[in-house]
């Protein structure tokens, strides 16, 4: 009797995702009638309203406050209200990235602002024969830095976690590898196939900046979580310089690229990477970064934990 019931609930189940998957995939395709501009300002609109209402936003609160300790309550709101603008127009974007990559050249930048240090640093990674590890993080659209390395001819892998619901993944799957080159699912499966990647002199790139239950510990805004050793674990077998890329928005539907420079590795005393202190030295990189535009980034998504804090 509970094998038929399992068989019932499973079959439930997938039926339950596969009309989940129609609606999502529809909904996609309505958003792409309305153009990327005027669609991500409806959105961004759309998700100050309803993001109050939801629990993440006692989770962004909480986390805001913390590390900001020194700002006014109605600071942290204004930064709130800004990162669910930002949520909003990051989903109306996604069902755009095809449409949103614009730039030429430094005369024709279209949507994209990249200063001449950002395109010198860009041709020497390029230009070096050598695989780069590049990390991100939710900020600004995440997505597009893996677009404009595939749209300017790079060789790279992309490190992903694709949604739970079968439809939703194929058509995300089948979108972003015609934008953004080879990717890699997350999963056991994920550091063989980044290696041989780098083997193979392509760039590899992934977003490091979320919670990792079996990461190493790194303190961040001071308070001590955990971050993915994947990277800094790749450069140590590899010997490959590391970079941060980040885009950001502007005013006026336009974004801000940048890249640094080579991030030195920690070493111990034997002068082998050390994999803790280099994902510290990254986490220090990013946490830069969200001073610099903390309405850009994902508040909502739980970077502490109670349980690391009490260590």
């Amino acid at each position: 009797m509970s094998t038929i019931k399992q068989r019932l609930r499973r079959s439930a189940k997938r039926i339950g995702d596969a009309c989940v998957g129609a609606v999502a995939i529809g909904a996609i395709k309505l958003l792409r009638l309305v153009p990327p501009d005027r669609m991500a300002d409806i959105a961004g609109w759309v998700m100050r309203k309803i993001g109050p209402r939801l629990r993440e936003d006692r989770t962004a609160r909480a986390q805001l406050t913390a590390a900001f300790p020194e700002k006014s309550a109605a600071e942290i709101e204004t930064i709130l209200n800004g990162t669910w603008d930002n949520l909003g127009r990051m989903g109306a974007e996604f069902a755009h990235l095809d449409r949103l990559w614009d730039y030429q050249s430094p005369e024709k930048p279209g949507r994209f602002d990249v200063a001449p240090e950002t395109l010198e640093r860009y041709r020497r990674i390029t230009e070096s024969g050598k695989p780069a590890l590049v990390f991100a993080a939710h900020i600004g659209n995440w997505e597009l830095p893996a677009i404009s390395a595939h749209a300017n001819g790079i060789k790279s892998a992309v490190l992903y976690r694709g949604p739970n619901i079968e439809a939703v993944d194929r058509w995300i799957t089948e979108t972003r590898s015609a934008l953004m080159g080879t990717l890699v699912p997350t999963g056991l499966g994920a550091p063989v196939k980044l290696a041989e990647a780098l083997k193979n002199g392509t760039h590899v790139g992934m977003l490091v900046d979320q919670y990792y239950v079996r990461g190493v510990p790194v303190t961040f805004f001071g308070r001590l979580t955990r971050a993915n050793p994947l990277l800094a674990r790749l450069a140590r077998h590899f010997d490959c310089p590391i970079h941060g890329v980040r885009l950001i928005r502007l005013p006026g539907h336009r974004f801000r690229g940048e890249i640094t420079e080579a991030i030195e590795p920690a070493r111990d005393a034997d002068g082998k990477i050390d994999i803790a202190g280099t994902m510290q030295r990254i986490m220090n990189v990013i946490e830069g970064w969200v001073r610099e535009t903390p309405e850009q980034w994902l508040w909502q998504h739980r970077r502490w934990r109670p349980e690391d804090e009490a260590k």
